[in-house]
């Protein structure tokens, strides 16, 4: 697949599967994968099986646009565990911080989609290759990576304080980029 290396092409052909599989009918009922806040709905592997729902097909052809984007550069460098394992501590890490946003607000509603983890991506890749242009859709502007993602990660938190966007998770998208952060910090620091 657009000879991606193989985490990454598995990670876009699962979600994609997932989403017309949820989609199509048939009695597939993700009721009990999505996250929803702490209460009688929860169950602990929602930590990780909200990342590979979606709401609809821009919402996943956006995120397997990341993905697709920034997952393959990394993956190639860190190796194909490697690469697993940080995706699926941003997920979880987007989880965490959605979780006590819910908590800490009231908030009921459910969560789906693999932003936390793509925005983990976008931390990784600005560190990885801080020298790299990026054009994003809008405003289509050439600019380094760290400055793509300080912006965005500012926006995020613009747009997740001042309310806007409703029913967008965007703490969720600022855990997974703190949380991916704070690993690869942690992660460098010699042993």
């Amino acid at each position: 697949m657009f000879a991606l290396p193989p985490i990454t092409q598995a990670l876009i052909l699962t979600n994609v599967i997932v989403f017309f599989t949820a989609n199509m009918g048939g009695g597939f009922n993700v009721g009990s994968l999505v996250l929803w806040p702490i209460g009688p709905d929860f169950r602990p592997w929602q930590l990780l099986t909200y990342a590979f729902l979606h709401g609809s097909l821009t919402h996943l052809l956006f995120n397997m646009f990341g993905l697709y984007m920034f997952g393959g550069d990394i993956e190639r460098v860190w190796g194909s565990k490697r690469f697993l394992n940080y995706y699926l501590i941003c997920a979880l890490s987007g989880a965490v911080a959605q979780l006590t946003f819910s908590a800490l607000t009231g908030a009921s509603s459910p969560m789906v989609g693999a932003s936390g983890s793509i925005f983990g991506l976008l931390i990784a890749f600005a560190m990885v290759y801080p020298n790299r242009t990026i054009i994003p859709l809008f405003p289509p502007i050439p600019m380094r990576a760290p400055v793509f993602v300080g912006l965005y990660g500012g926006l995020e938190l613009f747009l997740g304080v001042t309310g806007t966007q409703a029913g967008v998770a965007h703490f969720a998208h600022l855990g997974g980029l703190v949380g991916g952060y704070l690993f690869l910090k942690f992660w460098r620091r010699p042993r």
